[in-house]
Protein backbone atom coordinates (compact mmCIF):
# COMPACT_ATOMS: atom_id res chain seq x y z
CA UNK A 1 0.00 0.00 0.00
CA UNK A 2 1.47 2.96 -0.93
CA UNK A 3 2.84 5.73 2.00
CA UNK A 4 0.07 7.88 3.03
CA UNK A 5 -3.05 6.02 1.76
CA UNK A 6 -5.79 5.46 4.18
CA UNK A 7 -5.70 1.65 5.66
CA UNK A 8 -8.94 0.01 5.48
CA UNK A 9 -11.24 1.20 7.83
CA UNK A 10 -13.00 -0.86 10.69
CA UNK A 11 -16.49 -1.73 10.53
CA UNK A 12 -18.40 0.30 13.31
CA UNK A 13 -19.06 -1.81 15.97
CA UNK A 14 -23.44 -2.47 15.60
CA UNK A 15 -25.45 -0.18 18.48
CA UNK A 16 -28.25 -2.39 20.37
CA UNK A 17 -31.18 -2.48 18.61
CA UNK A 18 -33.90 -1.09 21.34
CA UNK A 19 -35.83 -3.67 22.81
CA UNK A 20 -39.03 -2.60 22.69
CA UNK A 21 -40.71 -5.82 24.43
CA UNK A 22 -38.22 -4.97 27.54
CA UNK A 23 -40.14 -1.54 27.71
CA UNK A 24 -43.29 -3.32 27.23
CA UNK A 25 -42.55 -5.48 29.88
CA UNK A 26 -41.58 -2.72 32.46
CA UNK A 27 -45.02 -1.02 31.85
CA UNK A 28 -46.73 -4.19 33.10
CA UNK A 29 -44.24 -4.26 35.90
CA UNK A 30 -45.38 -0.77 36.91
CA UNK A 31 -49.39 -1.67 36.87
CA UNK A 32 -48.32 -4.69 39.09
CA UNK A 33 -47.46 -2.17 41.58
CA UNK A 34 -50.62 0.35 41.06
CA UNK A 35 -52.43 -2.80 41.53
CA UNK A 36 -50.93 -3.54 44.56
CA UNK A 37 -51.07 0.05 46.07
CA UNK A 38 -54.51 0.51 44.98
CA UNK A 39 -56.29 -2.57 46.07
CA UNK A 40 -53.61 -4.97 47.66
CA UNK A 41 -52.87 -3.66 51.12
CA UNK A 42 -54.12 -1.88 53.87
CA UNK A 43 -52.93 0.99 55.62
CA UNK A 44 -52.86 5.09 53.64
CA UNK A 45 -55.11 4.04 50.47
CA UNK A 46 -58.25 2.57 52.86
CA UNK A 47 -58.28 6.23 53.91
CA UNK A 48 -58.88 7.25 50.20
CA UNK A 49 -61.44 4.16 49.63
CA UNK A 50 -63.21 4.89 53.08
CA UNK A 51 -62.12 0.89 54.54
CA UNK A 52 -59.94 -1.69 53.65
CA UNK A 53 -59.35 -2.55 49.90
CA UNK A 54 -60.06 -6.57 51.04
CA UNK A 55 -63.94 -5.31 51.29
CA UNK A 56 -63.90 -3.21 48.59
CA UNK A 57 -62.40 -5.88 46.28
CA UNK A 58 -63.70 -9.33 48.07
CA UNK A 59 -62.38 -10.94 45.09
CA UNK A 60 -59.40 -9.10 43.58
CA UNK A 61 -57.65 -8.28 46.81
CA UNK A 62 -56.12 -11.66 46.76
CA UNK A 63 -54.86 -10.88 43.13
CA UNK A 64 -53.45 -7.59 43.89
CA UNK A 65 -51.98 -8.45 46.60
CA UNK A 66 -49.48 -10.19 44.30
CA UNK A 67 -48.85 -7.04 42.50
CA UNK A 68 -45.77 -6.00 44.94
CA UNK A 69 -44.16 -8.52 42.96
CA UNK A 70 -43.42 -6.00 40.25
CA UNK A 71 -40.80 -4.56 42.01
CA UNK A 72 -38.99 -7.91 41.76
CA UNK A 73 -39.36 -7.74 38.12
CA UNK A 74 -37.82 -4.11 37.61
CA UNK A 75 -34.99 -5.49 39.46
CA UNK A 76 -33.94 -8.31 37.12
CA UNK A 77 -35.01 -5.70 34.12
CA UNK A 78 -32.48 -2.96 35.60
CA UNK A 79 -29.34 -5.73 35.95
CA UNK A 80 -29.81 -6.13 32.23
CA UNK A 81 -30.55 -3.16 31.09
CA UNK A 82 -27.89 -1.32 33.39
CA UNK A 83 -25.61 -4.39 31.65
CA UNK A 84 -26.02 -3.09 28.25
CA UNK A 85 -26.16 0.09 28.89
CA UNK A 86 -22.88 0.71 30.64
CA UNK A 87 -21.05 -1.96 28.68
CA UNK A 88 -18.03 -0.06 27.04
CA UNK A 89 -19.38 2.92 28.16
CA UNK A 90 -16.50 5.27 30.26
CA UNK A 91 -17.46 5.74 34.30
CA UNK A 92 -18.24 10.25 33.66
CA UNK A 93 -20.70 9.05 30.46
CA UNK A 94 -22.19 6.01 32.43
CA UNK A 95 -22.54 8.33 35.49
CA UNK A 96 -23.99 11.57 33.56
CA UNK A 97 -26.85 8.66 31.89
CA UNK A 98 -27.98 7.59 35.18
CA UNK A 99 -28.45 10.48 37.33
CA UNK A 100 -30.24 12.35 33.84
CA UNK A 101 -32.25 9.48 34.14
CA UNK A 102 -33.21 9.31 37.15
CA UNK A 103 -32.93 12.99 38.41
CA UNK A 104 -35.20 15.52 36.69
CA UNK A 105 -38.85 13.35 37.23
CA UNK A 106 -37.62 12.60 40.42
CA UNK A 107 -36.98 16.10 41.58
CA UNK A 108 -40.56 17.14 40.13
CA UNK A 109 -42.42 14.12 41.29
CA UNK A 110 -40.65 15.13 44.83
CA UNK A 111 -42.04 18.66 44.48
CA UNK A 112 -45.39 17.91 42.94
CA UNK A 113 -46.66 15.13 45.83
CA UNK A 114 -44.88 17.76 48.42
CA UNK A 115 -47.53 20.95 46.86
CA UNK A 116 -50.04 18.15 46.77
CA UNK A 117 -50.08 17.15 49.87
CA UNK A 118 -50.20 20.29 51.79
CA UNK A 119 -52.93 21.28 50.56
CA UNK A 120 -55.46 22.23 53.17
CA UNK A 121 -58.58 20.07 51.20
CA UNK A 122 -55.62 16.93 51.09
CA UNK A 123 -53.87 16.67 54.10
CA UNK A 124 -52.43 13.30 54.21
CA UNK A 125 -48.91 13.63 55.48
CA UNK A 126 -46.41 16.78 55.28
CA UNK A 127 -43.01 16.85 55.83
CA UNK A 128 -41.06 19.27 57.18
CA UNK A 129 -38.54 22.08 54.81
CA UNK A 130 -35.73 20.43 56.09
CA UNK A 131 -36.95 16.77 55.31
CA UNK A 132 -38.08 18.05 51.78
CA UNK A 133 -34.51 19.07 51.05
CA UNK A 134 -33.04 16.13 51.89
CA UNK A 135 -35.36 13.65 50.22
CA UNK A 136 -33.84 15.77 46.48
CA UNK A 137 -30.99 14.19 47.41
CA UNK A 138 -32.48 10.13 47.07
CA UNK A 139 -30.73 9.36 50.38
CA UNK A 140 -33.78 9.91 53.26
CA UNK A 141 -33.51 5.90 53.31
CA UNK A 142 -30.18 5.61 55.04
CA UNK A 143 -30.84 9.08 56.79
CA UNK A 144 -33.87 7.90 58.08
CA UNK A 145 -35.63 10.87 57.04
CA UNK A 146 -39.59 10.53 55.88
CA UNK A 147 -39.64 9.81 52.30
CA UNK A 148 -42.01 12.18 50.51
CA UNK A 149 -42.28 9.09 47.45
CA UNK A 150 -43.09 5.98 49.38
CA UNK A 151 -41.60 4.19 45.93
CA UNK A 152 -38.56 5.58 46.84
CA UNK A 153 -37.11 3.00 48.69
CA UNK A 154 -36.75 0.78 45.34
CA UNK A 155 -34.67 3.58 43.87
CA UNK A 156 -32.16 3.65 47.00
CA UNK A 157 -31.85 -0.19 46.08
CA UNK A 158 -31.01 0.77 42.27
CA UNK A 159 -28.81 3.51 43.00
CA UNK A 160 -26.63 0.82 45.50
CA UNK A 161 -26.67 -1.69 42.57
CA UNK A 162 -25.15 1.37 40.36
CA UNK A 163 -22.47 2.51 42.22
CA UNK A 164 -21.53 -1.53 42.23
CA UNK A 165 -21.65 -1.56 38.87
CA UNK A 166 -19.68 1.54 38.00
CA UNK A 167 -16.58 0.61 40.43
CA UNK A 168 -16.34 -3.18 39.86
CA UNK A 169 -17.42 -3.34 35.65
CA UNK A 170 -17.48 0.25 34.34
CA UNK A 171 -14.62 1.84 35.91
CA UNK A 172 -11.87 -1.11 35.01
CA UNK A 173 -14.00 -1.78 31.96
CA UNK A 174 -16.32 -3.94 31.06
CA UNK A 175 -15.50 -7.57 29.07
CA UNK A 176 -17.33 -10.90 29.68
CA UNK A 177 -14.63 -12.52 32.37
CA UNK A 178 -14.79 -9.68 34.52
CA UNK A 179 -18.98 -9.78 34.47
CA UNK A 180 -18.90 -12.92 35.57
CA UNK A 181 -16.60 -12.89 38.19
CA UNK A 182 -18.52 -9.95 39.59
CA UNK A 183 -21.99 -11.64 39.62
CA UNK A 184 -20.61 -14.79 41.13
CA UNK A 185 -18.10 -12.37 43.77
CA UNK A 186 -21.68 -10.36 44.61
CA UNK A 187 -23.64 -13.44 44.42
CA UNK A 188 -21.59 -15.18 47.46
CA UNK A 189 -20.92 -12.21 49.17
CA UNK A 190 -24.54 -11.25 49.83
CA UNK A 191 -25.27 -14.86 50.79
CA UNK A 192 -22.44 -13.99 53.45
CA UNK A 193 -23.96 -11.07 54.04
CA UNK A 194 -26.98 -12.66 55.19
CA UNK A 195 -25.44 -15.15 57.27
CA UNK A 196 -23.23 -12.21 58.92
CA UNK A 197 -25.95 -10.31 60.06
CA UNK A 198 -24.26 -6.95 59.62
CA UNK A 199 -25.97 -3.83 59.17
CA UNK A 200 -22.83 -2.46 56.66
CA UNK A 201 -22.83 -5.58 54.62
CA UNK A 202 -26.63 -5.13 54.45
CA UNK A 203 -26.51 -1.93 53.18
CA UNK A 204 -23.90 -2.60 50.49
CA UNK A 205 -24.67 -5.90 49.40
CA UNK A 206 -28.49 -5.44 49.75
CA UNK A 207 -28.85 -9.55 50.07
CA UNK A 208 -32.60 -9.56 49.75
CA UNK A 209 -32.85 -7.91 46.06
CA UNK A 210 -29.23 -8.60 45.03
CA UNK A 211 -29.91 -11.72 43.16
CA UNK A 212 -32.92 -10.09 41.09
CA UNK A 213 -29.89 -7.35 39.37
CA UNK A 214 -27.75 -10.22 39.53
CA UNK A 215 -29.93 -12.43 37.56
CA UNK A 216 -30.42 -9.85 35.05
CA UNK A 217 -26.88 -9.04 34.14
CA UNK A 218 -26.37 -12.93 34.06
CA UNK A 219 -29.25 -12.29 31.29
CA UNK A 220 -27.51 -9.44 29.74
CA UNK A 221 -24.71 -12.01 29.09
CA UNK A 222 -26.61 -15.02 27.69
CA UNK A 223 -28.36 -11.75 25.15
CA UNK A 224 -24.78 -11.67 23.86
CA UNK A 225 -24.11 -15.13 23.40
CA UNK A 226 -26.98 -17.83 24.23
CA UNK A 227 -24.76 -20.38 24.72
CA UNK A 228 -22.96 -18.96 27.66
CA UNK A 229 -23.18 -21.70 29.95
CA UNK A 230 -21.71 -19.46 32.76
CA UNK A 231 -24.02 -16.93 31.64
CA UNK A 232 -26.39 -19.52 32.26
CA UNK A 233 -25.80 -20.29 35.39
CA UNK A 234 -25.47 -16.93 37.38
CA UNK A 235 -29.28 -17.11 36.03
CA UNK A 236 -29.84 -20.39 37.34
CA UNK A 237 -28.84 -19.73 41.18
CA UNK A 238 -29.96 -16.37 41.30
CA UNK A 239 -33.27 -17.67 40.72
CA UNK A 240 -33.40 -20.13 43.37
CA UNK A 241 -31.93 -17.55 45.91
CA UNK A 242 -33.62 -14.84 44.76
CA UNK A 243 -37.53 -16.94 44.83
CA UNK A 244 -36.28 -17.73 48.19
CA UNK A 245 -36.02 -14.03 49.65
CA UNK A 246 -39.46 -13.43 47.61
CA UNK A 247 -41.36 -16.29 49.69
CA UNK A 248 -39.40 -15.46 52.98
CA UNK A 249 -40.15 -11.84 52.53
CA UNK A 250 -43.53 -11.75 51.46
CA UNK A 251 -45.75 -14.35 52.13
CA UNK A 252 -46.55 -13.65 55.98
CA UNK A 253 -45.00 -10.03 55.75
CA UNK A 254 -44.61 -8.06 59.21
CA UNK A 255 -46.97 -5.31 59.63
CA UNK A 256 -51.05 -4.63 60.00
CA UNK A 257 -51.19 -2.77 56.32
CA UNK A 258 -49.92 -5.83 54.42
CA UNK A 259 -51.92 -8.98 53.25
CA UNK A 260 -50.32 -11.87 54.88
CA UNK A 261 -52.23 -14.69 53.01
CA UNK A 262 -49.65 -14.95 49.88
CA UNK A 263 -49.19 -18.45 48.06
CA UNK A 264 -45.32 -18.92 48.30
CA UNK A 265 -46.26 -20.92 44.78
CA UNK A 266 -47.81 -17.76 43.49
CA UNK A 267 -44.85 -16.09 44.84
CA UNK A 268 -42.79 -18.49 43.19
CA UNK A 269 -44.43 -18.47 39.96
CA UNK A 270 -44.36 -14.94 39.69
CA UNK A 271 -40.37 -14.23 40.20
CA UNK A 272 -40.26 -17.41 37.70
CA UNK A 273 -42.32 -15.26 35.30
CA UNK A 274 -40.25 -12.78 35.39
CA UNK A 275 -36.83 -13.77 34.69
CA UNK A 276 -38.51 -16.08 31.63
CA UNK A 277 -40.08 -12.67 30.50
CA UNK A 278 -36.78 -11.22 30.61
CA UNK A 279 -34.90 -14.17 29.38
CA UNK A 280 -37.29 -14.61 26.55
CA UNK A 281 -36.37 -11.07 25.45
CA UNK A 282 -32.58 -11.90 25.86
CA UNK A 283 -33.03 -14.66 23.55
CA UNK A 284 -35.02 -12.81 20.62
CA UNK A 285 -37.83 -14.49 21.33
CA UNK A 286 -40.03 -11.47 21.53
CA UNK A 287 -38.06 -9.54 18.70
CA UNK A 288 -41.93 -9.47 17.12
CA UNK A 289 -42.67 -6.97 19.93
CA UNK A 290 -41.32 -4.02 17.97
CA UNK A 291 -44.31 -1.67 18.02
CA UNK A 292 -43.66 1.96 18.18
CA UNK A 293 -45.92 2.54 21.21
CA UNK A 294 -43.87 0.25 23.10
CA UNK A 295 -41.35 3.05 23.18
CA UNK A 296 -43.90 5.44 24.43
CA UNK A 297 -44.89 3.24 27.48
CA UNK A 298 -40.71 2.41 28.47
CA UNK A 299 -40.99 6.18 28.41
CA UNK A 300 -43.77 6.73 30.51
CA UNK A 301 -43.19 3.81 33.28
CA UNK A 302 -40.63 5.60 35.60
CA UNK A 303 -42.44 9.28 35.90
CA UNK A 304 -45.85 6.39 36.64
CA UNK A 305 -43.65 4.53 38.66
CA UNK A 306 -42.89 7.59 41.05
CA UNK A 307 -46.72 9.44 41.20
CA UNK A 308 -49.17 6.54 41.13
CA UNK A 309 -48.87 5.95 44.70
CA UNK A 310 -49.06 8.98 46.56
CA UNK A 311 -50.90 11.17 43.79
CA UNK A 312 -53.31 7.74 43.09
CA UNK A 313 -54.93 8.17 46.74
CA UNK A 314 -56.09 11.62 46.24
CA UNK A 315 -57.55 10.96 42.62
CA UNK A 316 -59.15 7.30 44.34
CA UNK A 317 -60.47 9.69 47.25
CA UNK A 318 -61.99 12.32 44.57
CA UNK A 319 -63.49 9.58 42.39
CA UNK A 320 -65.21 7.40 44.44
CA UNK A 321 -66.28 8.73 47.84
CA UNK A 322 -66.22 12.51 46.17
CA UNK A 323 -67.77 11.48 42.92
CA UNK A 324 -69.53 7.98 43.93
CA UNK A 325 -67.54 5.69 41.04
CA UNK A 326 -67.41 2.34 41.34
CA UNK A 327 -64.39 0.80 42.51
CA UNK A 328 -62.72 -0.78 39.63
CA UNK A 329 -63.84 1.73 37.41
CA UNK A 330 -62.04 4.46 39.84
CA UNK A 331 -59.10 2.04 39.45
CA UNK A 332 -59.00 2.63 35.73
CA UNK A 333 -59.78 6.11 35.90
CA UNK A 334 -56.98 6.47 38.29
CA UNK A 335 -54.55 4.42 36.44
CA UNK A 336 -55.35 6.30 33.47
CA UNK A 337 -54.64 9.74 35.51
CA UNK A 338 -51.63 8.92 36.44
CA UNK A 339 -50.41 7.91 33.32
CA UNK A 340 -51.68 11.13 31.90
CA UNK A 341 -49.71 12.96 34.47
CA UNK A 342 -46.51 10.41 33.42
CA UNK A 343 -46.57 11.55 29.86
CA UNK A 344 -46.74 15.67 31.07
CA UNK A 345 -44.04 15.15 33.02
CA UNK A 346 -42.04 13.49 30.30
CA UNK A 347 -42.95 15.75 28.26
CA UNK A 348 -42.10 18.98 29.99
CA UNK A 349 -39.46 17.50 32.93
CA UNK A 350 -37.78 14.57 31.04
CA UNK A 351 -37.34 15.91 27.50
CA UNK A 352 -36.58 19.26 28.72
CA UNK A 353 -33.89 18.61 31.16
CA UNK A 354 -32.72 15.57 31.04
CA UNK A 355 -30.51 16.13 27.72
CA UNK A 356 -29.66 19.54 29.55
CA UNK A 357 -28.43 17.50 33.14
CA UNK A 358 -26.57 14.78 30.97
CA UNK A 359 -24.56 17.12 28.74
CA UNK A 360 -23.53 19.24 31.57
CA UNK A 361 -22.48 16.01 33.56
CA UNK A 362 -20.57 14.43 30.30
CA UNK A 363 -18.60 17.58 30.01
CA UNK A 364 -17.82 18.98 32.93
CA UNK A 365 -14.28 18.24 34.56
CA UNK A 366 -13.65 15.73 37.05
Amino acid sequence: MPAGTPGPQQPAKPRENRLRALDGLRLIAALMVAAYHYGGRDGDVARAWGQNPKHIFPTMHTLFSYGCLGVQVFFVISGFVICMSGWGRPLRSFFASRASRLLPAYWAAVILVTAVFALPMVAYKTVSPSEFLVNLTMFQMPLGVHRVLGVCWTLWAEVRFYALFALCIVLPGANRRRVIMFCAGWTLAAVIAHGAKMPLLDIVLMPEYAHFFIGGVGLYLVHRDRRDAYAWGIVAVNWLIGQHYAVQSLWHPAGPHAFSYRSPWGIMLIVTLGFVAVAAIALGWLNWANWRWLTVAGALTYPFYLVHEHLGWVVIYVLHRGLGIPPYGTVLLTVAAMLLLAWLLNRFVEERFTPKLRTALSNARL
